[in-house]
């Protein structure tokens, strides 16, 4: 089963979202390195190098092989990749096995998969009430 184009044994929870890769407005390629501030709405999918600072409405995927060394703001995340930075989530943060995660996490729900690397600290929210 694949999920945005990313291999699903990855994630306990991923085979409940998915998703063509057509799905992501926006694919930062492996050969791209930004800095900067980043802002968008629609899922978004990180393959290459981002520093600065990420804001999002919608859902965030840090693949494999990306590196981001940004705090990051944004509905949902998933890291597969390397992230270093404060991570802050509406909905979820999910770190795969093959993830690395560095800074403090906020969420409602975090899921860290077996194996994966995190070194900060883990803040629980509530979860919203839709109005």
């Amino acid at each position: 089963m694949r999920f945005f184009g990313i291999n699903s044994k990855y994630m306990t929870d991923v085979h409940n979202d998915v998703l063509d890769p057509e799905d992501f407005d926006t694919v930062l390629s492996p050969d791209i390195e930004f800095s900067g501030a980043l802002s968008f709405e629609k899922p978004f999918l990180i393959k290459g190098k981002v520093s600065g600072e990420i804001n999002a409405a919608g859902f965030l995927v840090v693949d494999e092989e990306a590196v981001v060394e940004a705090n990051i703001r944004a509905a949902r995340v998933i890291v597969l990749g390397s992230v270093k930075g404060n991570v802050s989530a509406g909905e979820k943060v999910e770190v795969a096995a093959c993830g690395k995660l560095v800074g403090t996490v906020t969420a409602p729900e975090i899921n860290m998969e077996t194996g994966c690397h995190f070194t900060g600290r883990c803040v629980m929210t509530e979860k919203k009430n839709p109005d």
